[in-house]
């Protein structure tokens, strides 16, 4: 009933416990001391509670429950007879043995099973080298792992974590480009017979589709190019970076029928849906590792003295600032011990006090984030206002006009964050819950700063105060082809945000590492260095990245952009990393911020999915420009292409759209949802399991340290 096969059986091995264990070693266990176990104490009056139902059920079929064990067993024993040597347990002789022992009950299997177990071999040795061979080709591979050897797992997270943007802009910028970009090029150019017509749009008033954009005529300045340059308009607002570029107007564009209107809907449908998908699998594993790590009360301090270190670690600096974070971690423990005893004796009185400042300090953070929103809201009226009254202003005031929103959100996401680390000291919160809070909050105000920044644009977009204006769904006498404008806002977001990393990195970060390094008085060398903060700079970067996945609907090549942005930064923030700046004295696991990155990130999509949603569904498109200048909405393409559709495929389309396909989808969904769910709690009792296990076993432990030492004391 082994169910390892002849040759083991001869060998004198057993399944037991899922471990290969020699006949002649069995038997000389000390029963009666492992009895007296904890965990074995506590598996018997586990045992007991259930003893009744199993003798309930052996003595109704006690026949098929042994042939099912035995059926299970064999089953078990012959998954794990399969298994490679190295996989199991075993000491080096005994994985030799047991190698030998696989290798000769080969010849008992019939052809098939020797087949397949031979080929599963050969596939996971070619898959194991094509990975290890596909190692060497990673981005900046070197470079991140010189990072970590220096500086430890928490920083390593940033970079990895900033290559995966990388490489996650770039696929994007070849999606839009080879689906959007090149067939318009081809269309616009006459190459491969194609053809690029010029229809007027039906059922529209002759004034909506009028169309001129600011390119540069006759003689122009070179200071008007720096400022297209830095701004999107004149020469750059007639090229392929912005959506005014792709104006079709025929239905196909090739002669091979090519629907550049569907294809551009579907190309935005599917890097938002890339975006999301591997999101969503590259925090799987940072929810699996924290979900076991964030609730382990038992060893907390285990893990800290004596796992805590981060043996990556080699230059002196970091390795002494991993020594304080360890200390920080373990005063936060004991400070987090402090407060819930703290907490658990507050009188009625300090609860009200407390829960009076928090509310009050809360209505000062609201009052804070209302007035950033104001002051972005008006920027962006002001700027959109007399941006384009280039007549009265020279190059200086004009920039400063059309820069003026970015400069504002720059601001409100400096001044807000210092306002909030400084008000959260007197809430009275765990360290630890002190730390999530205001990066939190930093969070909303980022993220929160360009929905305001683009409602205050749609606002304009939507006014209309002449019957003009009414007739053509939109201000077209601000904005012909507002898609545009608000790609140019997304592209001056993303320059200004480069530029100001790069300013404090020169002109901040340098000429402090040089006073530092240079300067001997007190005061210098008590501000020190400044601190490199994974998540200051981590938000920094989400930020970057949420305009991007916003703007790419309305400025295609802006991943492009993002890619270059991100390469660039990498660099620049490991010359600062190892030249200006030092390791953060509270650093965070690598393991949670892996994960908390991702949840970030995870925000900033969703809240890209919100405005491109309304623009698509909601906003009329411009009549004047744009490969939608044909349809009402951006989403009208979709019913329109299914017209075009045979019969029968589009009555199955239009019934998978009906209520009828809804409900029993939904149901389905509910129920898939709830399995989800219920496979969730079971995942859950078998993690605490697992852990009421490990607790266990350091009572073990305990209890034979503790037997050892009686038995030395009286011999």
């Amino acid at each position: 009933m082994s169910g390892l096969g002849p040759a083991a059986e001869a060998a004198g091995w057993r399944l037991d416990s899922e471990v290969f264990l020699p006949e002649e070693t069995r038997g000389a266990t000390p029963v009666d001391f492992l009895q007296q176990l904890p965990s074995y104490q506590s598996a018997l009056r586990r045992r007991a509670t259930a003893g009744t139902q199993d003798r309930r059920a052996a003595s109704q079929d006690p026949a098929g429950l042994r042939a099912a064990e035995g059926r299970g067993l064999q089953q078990e024993g012959d998954e794990v007879a399969a298994r490679p040597a190295r996989e199991h347990p075993l000491t080096i002789a005994e994985k030799r043995r047991l190698r030998y022992c696989q290798q000769a009950d080969i010849k008992y299997l019939s052809g098939w099973k020797q087949w397949k177990r031979t080929s599963n071999k050969s596939l996971k040795k070619v898959l194991s080298e094509v990975k290890e061979l596909s190692s060497y080709l990673e981005l900046w591979r070197h470079d991140i792992h010189s990072i970590e050897g220096k500086f430890g797992t928490g920083i390593q997270s940033y970079f990895s974590f900033l290559r995966f943007l990388v490489l996650l802009n770039f696929i994007i910028f070849i999606l839009m480009f080879s689906l959007v970009t090149l067939p318009s090029i081809i269309s616009k150019y006459g190459m491969f017979n194609s053809s690029f017509a010029k229809i007027p749009p039906k059922n529209v008033e002759p004034h909506c589709t009028v169309y001129e954009p600011s390119g540069n005529k006759g003689l122009v300045y070179f200071y008007t190019y720096l400022k297209d340059l830095l701004s999107g308009t004149g020469f750059l607002e007639v090229t392929v970076l912005f959506y005014g570029y792709y104006t079709i107007d025929a239905e196909w564009i090739s002669i091979q029928k090519y629907n550049l209107p569907l294809a551009y809907l579907l190309a935005t449908f599917g890097y938002l849906a890339l975006s999301l998908v591997w999101i969503i699998k590259r925090s799987v594993g940072g929810f699996k590792q924290n979900l076991v790590h964030n609730k382990d009360p038992f060893q907390s301090y285990c893990n800290k003295v004596f796992a805590g270190w981060d043996f990556c670690i080699t230059d002196p600096n970091a390795a002494r600032l991993k020594h304080r974070s360890l200390q920080y971690e373990l005063q936060t423990d004991l400070e987090e011990e402090r407060l819930k005893r703290k907490i658990a004796d507050r009188t009625t009185k300090e609860k009200l006090r407390i829960y009076s400042l928090r509310i009050f300090i809360n209505i000062i953070v609201i009052a804070v984030l209302s007035g950033c929103f104001y002051s972005i809201y008006r920027a962006t009226v002001f700027s959109q206002e007399n941006s384009n009254d280039v007549s009265n202003m020279n190059f200086q005031a004009n920039l400063l006009v059309q820069y003026l929103p970015s400069m504002v959100i720059t601001l409100a996401n400096f001044i807000a964050p210092q306002i909030f680390s400084f008000l959260i000291r007197f809430e009275d919160y765990s360290p630890a819950f002190e730390i999530r809070l205001t990066l939190m909050r930093c969070v909303f105000v980022r993220l929160a700063n360009i929905g305001v920044l683009l409602f205050s644009l749609w606002s304009q977009i939507s006014y209309c105060a002449t019957d003009k204006c009414n007739a053509c769904g939109y201000n077209y006498e601000l904005y012909p082809c507002w898609e545009s404008e608000v790609g140019q806002e997304m592209y001056k977001l993303m320059i200004f945000d480069f530029i100001i990393i790069l300013a404090v990195i020169l002109f901040v970060d340098f000429p402090r590492m040089l006073l530092v390094t240079h300067c001997s008085c007190k005061p210098v060398q008590w501000c020190g260095l400044q601190e490199f903060g994974i998540s200051d700079n981590v938000l920094e970067i989400i930020y970057g990245q949420t305009i991007c996945w916003i703007g790419t609907f309305f400025s295609p090549l802006l991943p492009a952009i993002a890619t270059i942005k991100y390469f660039i930064i990498f660099y620049i923030k490991k010359i600062s990393l190892i030249h200006t700046r030092k390791p953060a004295a509270r650093p965070i696991r690598a393991s949670s911020s892996n994960f908390f990155f991702l949840v970030v990130l995870l925000i900033g999509l969703l809240l890209a999915f919100i405005p491109l949603g309304i623009s698509i569904a909601h906003i009329p498109s411009s009549k004047a420009c744009g490969p939608f200048r044909n349809f009402n909405t951006s989403w009208a393409v979709v019913p329109h292409t299914i017209d075009g559709f045979p019969t029968g495929l589009r009555q199955v389309l239009y019934g998978i759209a009906s209520e009828a396909f809804a409900v029993p989808f939904f149901m389905v969904i509910c129920l898939i949802m709830f399995y989800f769910i219920a496979l969730a709690g079971a995942h859950k009792r078998v993690v605490e399991q697992l852990r009421e296990q490990l607790v266990m076993e350091s009572r073990d432990k305990l209890f034979l340290i503790r037997k050892i030492t009686e038995a030395q004391r009286h011999p």
